[in-house]
């Protein structure tokens, strides 16, 4: 379903839209518009999705909340929509966790691992399924196969077995895209995250075909900033490139976002090349001697699966700081009293910014598609604005974390540069699950010497959780944007030489 605007992404898009045109509009403490906003999303009497008009807004309700940053409700609770909002306007306020939530009155209870006959079946003479059964949990009536779930194994021979591919195994999206385990369900059959286990990647999110899973934002709060008296700069992820159409080039960004209120653009691939020339060090001066391995630092949710399920080996994960970290605190130090909104692909993003260690850097958290919400508010129309070709500095190899293999391949690049007689080998997972192999393998000693990349995300962060367009699109975009770099690796950017001065105010990051 990635990839595919559907109609779960429309509404999604509506919601922060109408939030984003709530916080540009906000005067003197009323909130009340809120009760419209329902409204406006689901109008007139008849449901669109669901059978019930009333259910539709109620979701919708929940949603707007959440797009404020504001605290899920259960059907069970009575009380106004705008209860708590004035929290929301203060430009400092943050998430309280739960971070992904799922509304539960929107959740379809999707059947689990549960293997069914559809009605393909032919009732043919082989009954190849019934003879693979290691269980005989499938008998013959009427002519067509049938399975008894209280002694099916859920082993999927039957599922394999079968010529006209009339039994299908039913998953829930959810738990399938979840690499950590963490969905489980509730007494009434819906969907139930451990938060214990949830590291926020948002796949569970972004792959639930009812939109019953949300996470929550910090659009109105990022508008009020802007509002204010403070400068707020927006620190663009390298996943950027297409997001927003083919009118949205390169050379529309920093117009684009200005015209939104910030006071300028910087591309977080500036202090991807930093990351590439820390790790690169990281690695050479630790990697055999004092470390089996090195894993890449820049995806929040990878690594904090990593220190969560192999904590022995949490030393190995790179403690460089993150691209985004490293870009909002050149962006501070260069303008005192400002504040950073990171722009990016990714919900895990939002909870590494919210650690007490990294706050001072980042205030702000948007996904590309919270931001598009903004773009939509203000009608903002890309191929109207002025052009600006003045975004450079940052390497193609910078630009290149976006997809899954580039954060390694910057490193290997920087590497053969400075140390020509170091050798490096690399294994590069992308999806948790994944991930979780690769460490397994680590662990036993499969990858000693090696540089590990992970990516939480499949296809790394050009398939975020907060993306717009479809993955293989926004490779080619990356790619392009690639090749009209001013340099080619980290060790050319403009920017290496502040290695030092972040070494010297702590480039090293406190432990997860």
């Amino acid at each position: 379903m990635r990839g595919i605007y559907t109609s779960v992404n429309d509404l999604r898009k509506r919601v922060y839209a109408e939030v984003a045109k709530l916080s540009y509009e906000y005067r003197d403490g009323d909130l009340s518009r809120m009760e419209e906003i329902p409204y406006n999303v689901i109008p007139g009497e008849m449901a669109v999705y669901r059978d019930s008009v009333f259910i539709e807004r109620a979701i919708v309700r929940e949603r707007m909340r959440m797009a404020m940053g504001l605290s899920l409700r259960t059907a069970a609770e009575q009380a106004p929509v705008t209860q708590g909002a004035e929290e929301c306007v203060k430009p400092e306020k943050y998430y309280q966790p739960p971070l992904i939530n799922i509304i539960k009155f929107a959740c379809h209870a999707c059947p689990d691992n549960e293997v069914r006959v559809t009605d393909v079946c032919q009732g043919c003479f082989a009954h190849a399924c019934k003879e693979v059964c290691p269980v005989g949990a499938i008998t013959i009536k009427n002519g067509k196969s049938v399975i008894d779930e209280s002694k099916c194994i859920k082993c999927g021979k039957c599922v394999e077995a079968c010529p006209y591919n009339a039994i299908v195994r039913l998953e829930r999206p959810c738990v399938k895209a979840c690499g950590m385990n963490a969905i489980g369900t509730d007494e009434y059959g819906r969907a139930d995250i451990d938060q214990d286990k949830c590291v926020s990647c948002g796949m569970c999110l972004a792959n639930c075909p009812f939109g019953a899973i949300a996470d929550k934002a910090q659009i109105f709060q990022v508008i009020q900033a802007i509002k204010s008296d403070v400068p707020v700069y927006a620190a663009i992820a390298p996943a950027v490139t297409g997001q927003f159409g083919s009118d949205f080039t390169p050379e529309k960004m920093r117009p684009a976002f200005r015209a939104l209120g910030f006071e300028d653009v910087i591309e977080v691939a500036i202090g991807a090349d930093l990351c590439t020339l820390s790790e690169a060090k990281d690695y050479v001066e630790n990697v055999p001697d004092k470390l089996p391995f090195m894993g890449t630092s820049c995806c929040p949710a990878w690594s904090v699966m990593a220190k969560k399920l192999f904590p022995e080996y949490a030393d190995c994960i790179s403690m460089s700081l993150t691209p985004m970290v490293l870009t909002g605190r050149l962006i501070k130090a260069k303008y005192p009293g400002c504040k950073v909104a990171f722009i990016g692909p990714c919900a895990a993003k939002k909870l590494e910014a919210s650690r007490s260690s990294i706050r001072s850097d980042i205030d702000f958290v948007l996904t590309f598609e919270e931001v598009m919400g903004m773009f939509e508010a203000k009608e903002i129309d890309f191929a109207e604005l002025p052009d600006d070709d003045t975004m450079h500095g940052a390497s193609g190899d910078g630009r290149g974390f976006a997809v899954s293999g580039g954060v390694a391949s910057a490193v290997v690049n920087c590497i053969k540069e400075q140390y020509p007689d170091k050798e490096i080998k690399v294994v590069n997972a992308e999806g948790l699950a994944n991930c979780r192999k690769m460490m397994a393998m680590a662990k036993a000693g499969k990858y000693n010497g090696y540089l590990l990349e992970g990516m939480a995300c499949p296809g790394g962060c050009i398939a975020g959780a907060g993306t717009v367009q479809p993955i293989a699109k926004s490779a080619a975009s990356v790619a392009k944007h690639k090749s009209v770099s001013s340099h080619a690796h980290a060790y050319e950017s403009d920017y290496k030489d502040l290695v030092e001065f972040l070494e010297e105010n702590d480039l090293k990051r406190a432990p997860v």
